[in-house]
């Protein structure tokens, strides 16, 4: 079995505890305005690699990974599910931490063949690094030309399957750097029992270049960077949110 991987990152440090390989893999049905990858939305070019030689990657340099593991990111890695089970249960074999950076959009909870291979993946993931890009419907198919119902259903299926989740969320000027959703997601996410982190992270223009490269017009080309103050502010929103609503709970 070979998955269509876009490139390895052997040194990541934001993308789960500690030192991380980290796979970059081809695919993705969303469309987000942000998005610094647009390389990887399609499943064409790419290399095709067994799940074996990143293992030996890994493997080549094990001392230097001790406190971390292997990330699958991209992309959307749970596009190529079946290689990304066999990768991880080779990870779990050889005692390897496993992260999966996701936005959840191919969840599929009407589909029990889907959520077969769902749990044998889940069997052997150590954490889930899920994206919500925004809690509003309307406003996340805008924002990503996909809707948000199955993400969040994907963020309540974690929860009752106990999986660990470090929430990631973009706060971008004019579009999700607002109050009332930064609140209602907070509210959301305060309905969680198996939460274990909150990265706010503030929106930045570097994939630009990318975007002229491949000539596609960059969406948010009049949209300025936020700082990191500002991203700041946006988590204190989220955090008063979830403690509203953990609050209200208990009463």
């Amino acid at each position: 079995m070979k998955g269509h991987i876009h490139s390895i990152e052997s040194f990541g440090t934001v993308d789960g505890p500690g030192i991380r390989l980290v796979v970059f893999f081809k695919g993705c049905p969303m469309r987000c305005q942000y998005c610094h990858n647009p390389d990887t939305w399609e499943m064409s070019g790419g290399t095709e690699m067994e799940a074996e030689e990143i293992i030996a990657q890994f493997q080549s340099a094990k001392a230097y990974y001790k406190n971390g593991g292997i990330t699958a990111s991209g992309g959307e890695p749970m596009v190529q599910i079946d290689f990304l089970i066999h990768l991880f249960q080779l990870a779990k074999e050889n005692q390897i931490h496993t992260c999966l950076d996701t936005s959840g959009v191919t969840f599929r909870p009407d589909n029990q063949e889907y959520l077969s291979k769902l749990d044998k993946l889940l069997a052997v993931t150590d954490l889930v690094m899920l994206d919500i890009k925004h809690i509003d419907p309307e406003e996340h198919e805008k924002l990503c030309a996909q809707p948000n119902g199955n993400i969040l259903a994907f963020a309540r299926y974690l929860d009752q399957k106990n999986i660990p989740v470090w929430i990631r969320h973009v706060a971008v000027p004019g579009i999700t750097f607002k109050r009332e959703p930064l609140y209602r997601l907070g509210r959301f996410i305060g309905g969680l029992s198996n939460v274990k982190a909150l990265d706010v992270l503030p929106y930045h223009d570097m994939g630009k270049v990318k975007y002229e490269r491949l000539g596609i017009p960059y969406p948010l080309a009049d949209v300025p960077p936020l700082s990191k103050e500002e991203a700041k502010q946006a988590r204190a929103v989220i955090l008063q949110g979830i403690r509203d609503f953990r609050g209200e709970k208990q009463q």
